[in-house]
């Protein structure tokens, strides 16, 4: 599915007017300030719930409003089918900022989980805090991983939460002066259980994402293609059981206060030569590597008949002519819905230079203000 409409109140400098989007592309440009930005994060809304630029909704409500909303229309996007409907699914969200309540609502009915509303958009950002998939620490490639999980799973959600339940409470008993070992035992038993499952539906999926980053990675012409190690780190020695895992290592968990061994630790560990990439690799090998591993998920749902919406903000600032070609192209074979941001006027001839651009709409944004040309 894509989004077509696109109409908010109270978000940001954005005008209240509805804007209709190409299922293809969409070219964004103007000055810095005008809304370009503000336009990827309510789209951004719709599917991951927050900003992706700041962790507080009161950063994002209009200046002196409780409250903001954003509403989007969802079609087939690019399935080709003569029986496709023009609109399949409304979407829309609504923060309160001053009684800290949200409202979800999908076609007309409230909705109580995000992951209900998520689920129908699948969004990947790629601006510049993206590339710190490879260069920062284990949580940003688990949240990356669990993105993809979330879209191929739906039974993950459900799992991951009760996950974080349990050890929440672990990481309680852990800091309380005294230790009830019979309790933490029984807490143990269940997030060992848990972790498991979770595991398991972890490592199939991270299965089929490394199989499509590898026939990504093949297209490309580098030396270090082959060096290049991939693999998935569960949290723990899978070779013993979490539970044996836990208790063997209880002294030092209780010493920091916390759980240091489970799904809660898993990475995706990125080597080459046996070191990791971002030890080895230059910042220009580490963007085309973040960019490769994007474009693998995005393979990933689309082979499972799924259309990813790709919001790209200020790429021009991070990536040279031949990366930013180089994802364009990508992008259009998946059959991806894509929002490009940019200060300069968009030129479509030098992003597809083959001749074979895609169908794409271009909005000069002024004052938060979206003007077709």
């Amino acid at each position: 599915m894509a989004l077509v409409k696109l109409q908010t109140q109270h978000f940001r400098n954005l005008l209240p007017a509805p804007i209709d989007f190409s299922p293809s592309f969409n070219l964004l440009y103007g000055a810095n300030g005008s809304g370009k930005t503000s336009i990827l994060e309510a789209i951004g809304y719709l599917g991951l719930g927050r900003s992706f630029r700041v962790s507080r909704h009161q950063a994002v409500v209009a200046h002196g409003q409780p409250k903001l909303t954003v509403f989007g229309a969802l079609d087939s996007g690019l399935e080709e089918s003569e029986f496709a409907e023009p609109i399949l699914h409304r979407v829309g969200i609504s923060r309160d900022v001053s009684l800290k309540e949200t409202q979800l609502r999908v076609d007309g009915e409230a909705v109580r989980s995000l992951s209900f509303l998520a689920m129908h958009l699948p969004v990947s950002v790629i601006d510049p805090g993206v590339f710190d998939i490879v260069a920062g620490g284990p949580g940003k490639r688990r949240q990356f991983l669990d993105w993809l999980v979330f879209h191929v799973e739906p039974s993950f959600s459900s799992l991951w939460q009760q996950v974080q339940r349990v050890t929440s409470q672990r990481n309680q008993m852990l800091r309380n002066g005294r230790l009830d070992e019979s309790l933490m035992r029984v807490w143990d038993s269940q997030y060992g259980a848990l972790a498991e499952s979770l595991t398991d539906i972890r490592q199939s999926v991270f299965g089929r994402f490394k199989a499509a980053f590898e026939s990504v990675l093949a297209e490309l012409d580098a030396t270090w293609v082959d060096g290049l190690k991939m693999e998935f780190y569960p949290g723990w020695d899978r070779g013993s059981p979490l539970t044996d895992v836990l208790l063997g290592h209880r002294d030092q968990e209780r010493r920091v206060g916390h759980t240091l061994y489970g799904p809660n630790r898993a990475d995706i560990r990125l080597k080459y030569g046996g070191r990791p990439v971002a030890e080895t690799f230059s910042r220009g090998q580490q963007k085309t590597l973040v960019i490769l591993m994007k474009i693998a998920q995005g393979k990933v749902l689309s082979d499972l008949g799924k259309q990813v919406t790709f919001l790209l903000d200020d790429i021009n600032a991070e990536l040279d002519v031949r990366h930013r070609i180089m994802l364009a192209q990508k992008l259009q074979e998946l059959r991806c819905q894509v929002f490009i941001t940019s200060i300069e006027h968009p030129e479509p001839e030098t992003l597809w230079q083959s001749g074979c651009a895609p169908e794409y709409r271009m909005f000069h944004v002024e004052h938060g203000k979206l003007t077709e040309e």
